[in-house]
C-alpha cells in the first residue's frame, strides 16, 4: 500500500520520470505538472516489440521480458536526455507495478527502484490503468471527477473517477476485452499481428450489414461487456470467405459491432453517472489502445454528443501504453504525498476498485484468483 511519508505540495512544480513495461512496449517519459498550468510532457520515448512477436501471433511473455532487460537503460537515458533533465531534477520515479504481464512489469519497477536508491529519490508504484484514466490529462483540460470507459487490448472497464486514486467500477468485460476482439478476428482474416489496426484499414468502404454478428448484453441491465461470442462467430465466418470484397465486409461489420456493443453499455453508465453528478461534471473521457479506433470514437462521441457530455480521448500517441501516463499518475500522487516503499512487489493482477473486485469479481477465484 502507499504510504504518506511528506507533506503535500501545493502549488509545487513535480518533474517526474515515467517507466512502463507491462506488456510490449519499454516506454520512458518525463512529465512536469504545476498548480494552475498544464501538463507539461518534457518527453516520451516508446520502443515496440512487435517485431519480436509478429512470428508467434501474440505476445510472448518470456521473450517481452527479456527485450525489457535489454533495452530498459537506453530507453530511459533518451527519455531524460530528450526532455534536457538531469536525474538529479527529478522529484520521483514511477514505474508501472502491475497490472501486466508480471516479468516485465518486475524489469521496469526493479530499474525504477535502482534509480530510487542511487538518486535518493521516492518511489511511486502506479496501477497501469490508473496511467490510462490520466491520460487524456496529458493534451486536454480534464478536470475530475469524469466518466471513464477504459477500452484495450487487456481491459475493458467503465469507472466513475473522482480523483487520482479514487474509483468506482461500473462495469466490466465478463470474458474478452474489445482490443482483443480487434485482434483474434483480424488474426482469422489473415491480418498480422497487432490485427486492431490493419483491420480498421480493411474495414474502410466496407458493409458492416453484410454479415449479422452477436451483439452480446445488449438492452440487458448493468454495464457488463461480453465479446467472446462475437470474436468466435466472426472468426468462423471468416474460414468460408473467398474473396477481398467478402473480407472487407466481414471487418465493417465486426468493427461496427464492438462500437455499437461500447456506445450500449457505455449509455448505461451515463445513466448512473448521472444520478450523483452535476452538469458541469459531464464529461466522458475515453482512453487505450481501442479508443484509437476512428469507428470506436465516433460512436462514443455521438453518445456522449446527445447525452450533453464533453467529449475527451488522448491523442493517439497516448492511447496506446506510455510512460508519459505513468509518469503523470505518479506526478499526482507524489503531488498529495503518495509514495511506496522500495520492497513493493510487481503484480499481475491489480483492480482499481478493489473493494468492486471483491465483493462482486467479474471471474469467478480459481487457481490464479479473480481478474482484475
Amino acid at each position: 500500500m502507499p504510504r504518506l511519508n511528506h507533506s503535500p505540495r501545493p502549488g509545487a512544480s513535480l518533474t517526474v520520470l515515467g517507466i512502463e513495461t507491462s506488456c510490449d512496449e519499454t516506454a520512458a517519459a518525463v512529465v512536469r505538472i504545476s498548480q494552475g498550468a498544464p501538463t507539461e510532457v518534457l518527453s516520451s520515448v516508446v520502443l515496440s516489440q512487435i517485431d519480436e512477436h509478429a512470428p508467434f501471433g501474440g505476445v510472448v511473455p518470456e521473450i517481452a521480458a527479456r527485450a525489457h532487460v535489454q533495452t530498459i537503460g537506453s530507453v530511459v537515458t533518451k527519455a531524460l536526455r530528450d526532455a534536457e533533465v538531469g536525474a538529479v531534477e527529478l522529484d520521483g520515479v514511477a514505474a508501472t507495478a502491475g497490472p501486466g504481464l508480471v516479468g516485465g512489469v518486475m524489469v521496469g519497477l526493479s530499474f525504477a527502484k535502482g534509480l530510487c536508491l542511487a538518486l535518493d529519490l521516492p518511489l511511486v508504484a502506479v496501477n497501469h490503468l490508473e496511467g490510462h484514466a490520466v491520460s487524456a490529462r496529458l493534451s486536454e483540460d480534464a478536470p475530475y471527477p469524469f466518466l471513464l470507459l477504459l477500452v484495450s487490448g487487456g481491459h475493458c472497464q467503465l469507472l466513475e473517477v473522482a480523483g487520482i486514486g479514487a474509483y468506482r467500477r461500473l462495469g466490466s468485460t465478463i470474458d474478452d476485452a474489445a482490443g482483443e476482439a480487434f485482434d483474434k478476428i483480424g488474426g482469422a482474416l489473415g491480418l498480422a499481428y497487432p490485427a486492431g489496426p490493419a483491420l480498421e484499414r480493411l474495414a474502410a468502404g466496407g458493409n458492416p450489414a453484410r454479415f449479422p454478428l452477436p451483439r452480446a448484453l445488449l438492452g440487458r441491465a448493468g454495464c457488463d461487456f461480453s465479446f467472446s461470442g462475437l470474436k468466435t462467430a466472426a472468426a468462423r465466418i471468416a474460414e468460408s470467405l473467398a474473396s477481398d470484397a467478402e473480407r472487407r465486409d466481414l471487418a465493417a461489420a465486426a468493427q461496427s459491432a464492438i462500437a455499437r456493443q461500447l456506445a450500449d453499455r457505455t449509455a448505461r453508465a451515463v445513466d448512473i453517472y448521472l444520478l450523483s453528478h452535476t452538469p458541469e461534471q459531464r464529461r466522458l473521457v475515453v482512453a487505450g489502445g481501442v479508443a484509437a479506433n476512428g469507428v470506436v470514437r465516433a460512436a462514443l462521441q455521438d453518445l456522449a454528443t446527445s447525452r450533453g457530455f464533453t467529449f475527451l480521448a488522448p491523442p493517439l500517441a497516448y492511447c496506446t501504453d506510455n510512460g508519459a501516463m505513468i509518469a503523470l499518475a505518479g506526478a499526482e500522487r507524489l503531488a498529495v504525498g503518495l509514495i511506496d516503499d522500495l520492497d513493493v512487489v510487481a503484480r499481475p493482477r491489480w483492480p482499481l476498485d478493489a473493494e468492486a473486485a471483491r465483493l462482486a469479481p467479474t471471474h469467478l477465484p480459481g487457481r490464479k484468483g479473480a481478474k482484475a
